[in-house]
């Protein structure tokens, strides 16, 4: 059952009629109030009266990152600060941060995304949502809070950190529900074990889990050791947060885009070009409903796939796939492209060790280095330097066999890397630029 059957239920033929309204208007909208929109429009040849068809989508202007870095804080905000009634923003780790300006009425309309998300999740009114995503610039925290709220059931706002009181207030409130990151959920699942409070004793049930890339391994892992159905969800703060698209409970095999909201496209990244349902490439993303700062055509560089077709929920909403990998995140290794999550998911049919693991890439001479450091199981580590050695080799030639490329492995005592309590760090490049 959808949170809001008009729009999740919504016919094919309804849904693009609606997306093309939308569309236009935001176009209109964007050409009169963002010059630097405006500029782009013109060059592209299109008119403030927008398109005719969804067809002619790839004749609009991308959005890629720069354009947001580069009018840093609010050269791309379509209205008046006087009307903005909250500021979240990107990290900007790497440089400066992305803002995400939002109106009273965007709030409103990431609040209704935000509560299909939680609904979809199986999440209901006599829950109890634990929410252990970061709160304040951070759009993870906020939007769940909003999300849950909206639905009726009882909110505990932990944000990230503090693990042991996370633990003690799942037992002592009675948290049904929790949302974090995966790499989060992990650091919550075995502290709980050290203190002898595992929480497949609690009465936690389902989780919410988005904010990184994670793998069906890793899904696997944090099932059997939480004893819950763990669901994934999908959002960019250039796009307003979480919210975008989510799994539902009842499927749990890619994430409904909330399209009434967001028109998604798969793009091929070296030629720009449209790829069909079905074929991996780069998920572009227009958002038609926002007016502090909508989109046209972001590039988010994730790695996805969307298909359409018949789901047990009932939604019509297309779906995308898990995220495979990004394109500025992707490793070019001697001339093999490798992606993160793929060593992730291998890692995961390797029994001896656990799903936490660093990689770091140097240059030796001319040729490219990847070190793999993961942590062996306890009984692997103090069984000595022959099994370690072993287990170490056994790695190797795994990857090497399924990705072609050689690691240069290093099994790390238990407990030794370090936990997240937001975003995992997995890689660490220290090529020189």
């Amino acid at each position: 059952m959808a949170w809001n059957k008009e729009f999740e239920c919504m016919s094919l033929d309804d849904l693009q009629r609606f997306q093309l309204k939308k569309l236009n208007e935001t176009i209109s909208w964007l050409y009169e109030k963002v010059p630097p929109y405006r500029k782009k429009l013109d060059d592209a040849g299109i008119k403030p009266e927008g398109i005719k068809s969804l067809e002619k989508m790839q004749e609009l202007p991308f959005t890629v990152k720069a354009d947001l870095t580069g009018n840093y804080p609010f050269g791309l905000c379509a209205v008046p600060l006087k009307e903005v009634v909250r500021l979240h923003a990107s990290s900007g780790t790497t440089g400066k941060p992305v803002t995400g300006p939002y109106t009273a009425d965007d709030l409103e309309q990431w609040t209704e995304c935000m509560a299909r998300l939680v609904w979809a999740a199986g999440v209901r009114e006599e829950d109890i949502f634990q929410n252990a995503f970061g709160h304040g610039l951070f759009t993870g925290g906020m939007g769940h809070h909003q999300g849950a709220t909206r639905i009726g059931c009882t909110v505990v706002p932990t944000s990230s950190g503090m693990t042991e009181r996370q633990i003690l207030l799942m037992k002592d409130f009675g948290t049904t529900a929790i949302g974090c990151t995966p790499s989060y959920a992990l650091t919550i699942a075995e502290r709980a074990e050290e203190i002898g409070m595992p929480v497949k004793d609690l009465r936690v049930r389902v989780g919410l889990f988005g904010a990184e890339p994670w793998t069906l391994a890793m899904r696997s892992e944090i099932e059997e050791r939480m004893g819950i159905k763990a669901t994934n969800n999908y959002g960019l703060t250039e796009l307003g947060g979480p919210g975008v698209a989510f799994e539902c409970v009842e499927a749990r095999d890619g994430m409904h885009i909330n399209e009434d909201h967001f028109i998604a496209e798969i793009i091929d990244p070296i030629t720009l070009q449209p790829l069909p349902l079905g074929e991996k490439g780069e998920l572009v993303l227009t958002a038609v409903q926002r007016r502090a700062m909508p989109l046209l055509r972001f590039r988010t560089k994730d790695i996805t796939s969307l298909t359409r077709e018949k789901c047990p929920c009932g939604r019509t909403l297309v779906k995308m796939g898990r995220i495979v990998g990004r394109t500025d995140d992707m490793l070019i290794i001697n001339g093999v492209n490798v992606f993160p999550s793929q060593i992730e998911s291998l890692l995961k049919d390797i029994p001896e060790v656990e799903i936490q693991y660093l990689i770091v890439v140097r240059k030796k001479k001319h040729l490219d280095e990847l070190n793999l450091k993961v942590e062996a199981r306890r009984e692997v580590y103090e069984a000595g330097p022959e099994k370690i050695a072993e287990i170490a080799k056994k790695i190797d030639d795994y990857i090497k066999g399924i990705m072609g490329i050689r690691v240069l492995v290093e099994l790390a005592a238990p407990k030794t890397l370090k936990r997240s309590e937001g975003k995992a760090v997995r890689v660490i490049d220290e090529r020189p630029k």
